[in-house]
């Protein structure tokens, strides 16, 4: 499945700038970034239930907020790019 993720993380108190760097590192674990908080994961259901636990986890909810978008099997058509940052599709292997 393919997901979206997007996140804003309080840096106002203390411990937001430590929670931010956890849930960006956290999701580089399991995609890649395509903008400041936003992900793109192509994850197995099993997957996804572990990153969003772990980002669950790290998060203060009265402070922090957390998106998911599931795109589903067809994301490729949903999903158009354009500007600096070239893309790669997921799904192609990573040479190194």
């Amino acid at each position: 499945m393919f997901v979206l993720i997007t996140y804003d993380v309080s840096i106002i108190d203390a411990g937001g700038t430590k929670r931010l760097r956890n849930v960006a590192k956290t999701c580089e674990n399991y995609g890649q970034r395509v903008q400041n908080s936003v992900f793109e994961c192509l994850v197995d259901p099993a997957q996804f239930i572990m990153l969003k636990n772990k980002l669950l986890n790290i998060i203060k909810p009265d402070k922090d907020s957390l998106r998911f978008y599931h795109l589903g099997k067809n994301w490729k058509r949903r999903v158009e790019h354009y500007g600096v940052k070239p893309a790669y599709t997921q799904e192609e292997p990573l040479i190194l």
